[in-house]
């Protein structure tokens, strides 16, 4: 076989499944030959059967394009003869050739014999950290053609240059990546391995490069920033000039005064508050205010985000806007948390075994090539399969294990620590500057002033970092991976290293198995008691899952302390066994991959201790511990949080330092309520003194968008709650009708989020439309986000997270409709918990809590429809509340000032259709 050889190939068809009368519409063929294209072939294929609307829509395939085609039988042995003697290579070749080799079974054909390379295994190997692996996806963030996705030539031809592409990125790595990815190759699901082995054979040996290394792992080369490696660049008056570098400048009054706000606020090491609505330039705005106060004063700024978007954007875009603007390159820094960064001696060890699922093996592959590109060492950037996480989870470092002096070289995290030394802006993230004041290594020295941005998400960041989880899955993992000295697992393996080595007794031994077996006995005992509280407690409940403070369970303390105690004694007697295991001077290999996974695991339940002690022994005052779980598979479903409720304490710690002498800025594009302007700053716990400033867009910014409430819904409060959905879903679907899809849907619950939808698409009235619903459609939230986008009709249904934090410009957001005022349920544990201190302290939760906490949240929702001046939008209000109640109008007063229309539903649809039709 010419190995050289590959035939490219794509099919579009009516539906998945050739067995149940699902034909090819439309193929095509690209054959590549020594690097080269050398043939193409399309045709288009009567499928003799009807092309249902959805694949029409998709593919823009109509029945008129087919109607004079011949069958797939007359085209069967040109197809048959151009696949001989090729590399069958196709975008997903579990669907394209057995799809192929059923239709030439049935037009009379042999089975086609040959190797396959799928190009979705191929890409997602060499571009790990792409945000999708589909085709239309991949070939736009690497700059490959496709004029028309879902059109078999179009995508025939752009996998063909995908395939190409990749291979000369493969070709270009290390020799010794090349060798490690041939080795493991083998277990991948394609014939990628003949690949591998053409390229190790071309390469034959190491040679020198550009890349550094770590036990004979390839790494992309970094240099520090040298302080004084260039001259250092001059401030530039933000007054003038901006329009000459950023794209599409407009200079905005607002924008100008915030600049001139901050820059006062960083010379006079003030501290303020600034609300930045959508459309200001926010990040600009104080970006080259802080990179003319390092330049002027040689201090640093530190900037902390919550997103990574943003994180990204403020060092890749936005610092290199400035750095054109000022005409000198300025030095900007990204640290993270620890945890974010890999731990290269972990995937040294990794990479020595050999016993791994086919999951695991290619997320070790993706690594592998990852570190030959990767700048951060952020393990966050590889896009890991939910199996794969796992590898991803067991290289992360950690704060137990210390770096020698040769690993501390390489470590990405002190490489990061290293660069923000010396960096004029330091970049990083909430939780990163909440953990600093535990910081030996603090990198705040000669920081300056703090810009603390999307600064009302500095509440639940803090949160998340002292969050405590207890879930009974995670448990019994961990104890199936240790097991018994009888369960062939791994202290079978220490024990047997023991015994041949000698580095312990077996007296010494047999204790460790026996607290082992002690602690895992009353896990499973009051695991049971727990299932048994938690079944009465809802016993007369309707819903399947449900949560309870842990306070209002009766749960003895005593057996709590006991497991404490045995587990403490496992993890002291592990620690010093693992101390006498590491100090062998021969081992064998096996041997070092016992001893290093006894040490993960280890470790792994020194954190749940943690953990357990913090739930169940040592409760602390501000903190709220609950349980939840579903009564249809109990103890399995058990999960217990520890949350704090109040977290000003807790942030005072890292910025009290900071209010001496040095400027401390927090912005927001939402950090007030109409009736109470300081609920996001009083839990931040900002001093009353310190002033909120307002920038506000041009005037004429929100004139394309129009709020609707909509009257004759039934009351929420009133109806069942089946007949409140039969409302929503009705509604929704003459919405998305009248504005042609691209609509959000925005629910406060998962569960009213999966019955609308199902009820929605039993209606089939939306047959036509993609619909993406959050928790229901595989993938993240920025997946959906993006499928939603390729999608001309298309909804997206989404809860608690698509409120904020999601950018859809332009006309590819028509409508946001909102089901339910986003009030928190009042059995939601640590609303709960809160609004018990508010009321013992005879104030109003509702008015103090609950009302400002959701008037927020639509403000946030809302800004997900309006991005820019061009933008137009509609709000629509399914939740008659915000007429009905004397509270609703402060739902209404938080929206900018646009207009606002209270209607029936029939009007709505009428005036929505006038408003189109004058576009």
């Amino acid at each position: 076989m010419n190995t050289q050889k590959y035939v490219v190939v794509d099919i579009e068809t009516t539906g998945h499944s050739p067995a149940k009368g699902d034909r090819i519409i439309q193929l095509a063929m690209v054959t590549i030959e020594n690097g080269e294209i050398t043939d193409t072939y399309t045709t288009f294929i009567n499928p003799r059967r009807t092309i249902p609307l959805f694949i029409q829509d998709l593919t823009n395939i109509t029945e008129e394009d087919v109607a004079d085609a011949k069958t797939f039988e007359h085209y069967a042995e040109t197809i048959y003869e151009k696949m001989q003697d090729a590399i069958f290579v196709a975008h997903n070749t579990n669907f394209d050739l057995p799809f192929l080799q059923a239709e030439l079974k049935r037009s009379g054909l042999s089975k086609w014999q040959g190797l396959t390379m799928d190009t979705v295994e191929l890409v997602r190997l060499m571009y790990p950290t792409a945000f999708s692996f589909k085709l239309q996806d991949i070939t736009s963030e690497l700059g490959i053609p496709l004029e028309s996705a879902h059109r078999a030539d179009d995508d025939a031809m752009a996998t063909a240059l995908l395939f190409l592409r990749a291979k000369n990125d493969l070709e270009s790595l290390p020799y010794d990546t090349l060798a490690f990815l041939h080795k493991r190759s083998f277990q991948l699901k394609s014939d990628l391995s003949r690949l591998f082995f053409e390229l190790t054979q071309k390469k034959r040996s190491a040679q020198s490069d550009d890349f550094d290394r770590f036990q004979g792992v390839p790494l992309k080369a970094r240099k520090i920033f040298e302080k004084d490696r260039i001259d250092s660049p001059i401030p530039r008056d933000w007054r003038e000039g901006l329009e000459t570098v950023f794209p599409n400048f407009e200079k905005r009054p607002s924008q100008y005064d915030m600049m001139a706000t901050i820059e006062n606020a960083l010379n006079e090491k003030k501290e303020v508050v600034i609300e930045a609505s959508t459309g200001m330039g926010k990040t600009i705005a104080y970006l080259l205010p802080a990179v003319n106060y390092a330049l002027d004063t040689g201090k640093q700024v530190l900037i902390s985000t919550y997103t990574t978007h943003l994180q990204d954007q403020l060092v890749l875009k936005e610092g290199r806007m400035i750095e054109a603007f000022i005409g000198s390159p300025v030095r900007i820094s990204l640290i993270k948390g620890l945890s974010h960064y890999i731990d290269l001696t972990r995937f040294v060890e990794l990479l020595q075994s050999d016993d791994e699922s086919y999951d695991e093996t290619f997320t070790i592959m993706q690594v592998l090539v990852w570190l030959t590109a990767t700048k951060t060492g952020d393990l966050n950037e590889i896009n890991a399969s939910s199996g794969g996480q796992f590898v991803v989870d067991k290289i992360r470092r950690s704060h137990i294990r210390k770096l020698s002096k040769q690993e501390r070289k390489a470590d990405f995290y002190e490489f990061a620590l290293n660069q923000a030394r010396h960096a004029h802006i330091i970049v990083t993230n909430h939780a990163f500057l909440l953990n600093q004041h535990l910081s030996k290594k603090t990198i705040l020295t000669n920081v300056g002033a703090y810009i603390w941005d999307e600064a009302h998400q500095v509440v639940q960041a803090a949160v998340s970092q002292h969050e405590k989880t207890f879930v009974y899955t995670q448990w019994k993992y961990i104890f199936g991976q240790i097991g018994s000295f009888d369960d062939k697992q791994l202290a079978s393996a220490l024990f047997e290293t023991a015994e041949r080595t000698g580095f312990s007794t077996v007296p010494e031994m047999l204790k460790l198995e026996s607290l082992f077996l002690r602690f895992t006995a009353l896990f499973d005992e009051v695991s049971g008691l727990i299932a048994a509280e938690f079944t009465a407690r809802f016993a007369h409940s309707r819903h399947k899952k449900n949560s309870a403070l842990l306070s209002e369970l009766s749960l003895s303390d005593s057996r709590f302390t006991e497991m404490l105690y045995y587990l403490n004694e496992w993890i002291d007697l592990s620690q010093l066994i693992l101390q006498k295991a590491e100090r062998l001077s021969e081992k064998t290999m096996k041997d070092q991959l016992t001893i290093a996974d006894w040490r993960y695991w280890t470790e792994e339940m020194m954190v749940k201790a943690v953990e357990f002690s913090e739930i169940f022994v040592f409760p602390v005052i501000e903190e709220v511990s609950w349980i939840e779980g579903d009564l249809r598979s109990l103890p399995t479903s058990l999960s217990l949080y520890k949350r704090p409720f109040a977290v000003a304490s807790l942030v005072d710690k890292v910025v009290a330092p900071a209010r001496e002498g040095k400027a401390v800025i927090w912005l927001s594009g939402t950090m007030t309520v109409p009736a109470n302007e300081r609920f996001i700053v009083n839990q931040i716990g900002i001093p009353q003194h310190v002033p909120i400033l307002k920038f506000e867009p041009p005037k004429d910014f929100y004139q394309g968008a129009h709020v609707y409430i909509v009257e004759d819904m039934p009351d929420i409060q009133h109806v069942s709650q089946h007949e409140y959905i039969e409302s929503v879903a009705d509604a929704v679907i003459q919405t998305v009708i009248v504005t042609e899809g691209r609509c959000f849907v925005l629910f406060t619950s998962q569960d009213m989020l999966r019955k609308t939808v199902d009820l929605i698409q039993d209606t089939g009235l939306l047959d036509d439309y993609m619909l993406f619903a959050q928790g229901i459609s595989s993938g993240s939230r920025m997946k959906l986000l993006k499928s939603f986008q390729r999608f001309q009709k298309s909804v997206l249904f989404g809860t608690n997270s698509f409120w904020e934090g999601v950018d859809v410009p332009g006309d590819a957001l028509r409508a946001v409709v909102v089901v339910r005022l986003p009030f928190t349920s009042p059995d939601e544990p640590i609303f709960k918990a809160r609004s018990a201190i508010i009321t013992r302290e005879g104030i109003n939760p509702f008015l103090q809590y609950a009302l400002p906490e959701a008037v927020l949240r639509l403000r946030q929702g809302f800004g997900r429809l309006i991005r820019s001046k061009n933008d137009k939008g509609l709000f629509i209000v399914l939740d008659r509340r915000i007429e009905t109640k004397s509270y609703g109008r402060e739902f209404i007063s938080a929206l900018p000032k646009v207009k606002v229309s209270k209607v029936s539903l029939e009007k709505m649809v009428t005036d929505i259709e006038a408003w189109y039709n004058k576009q």
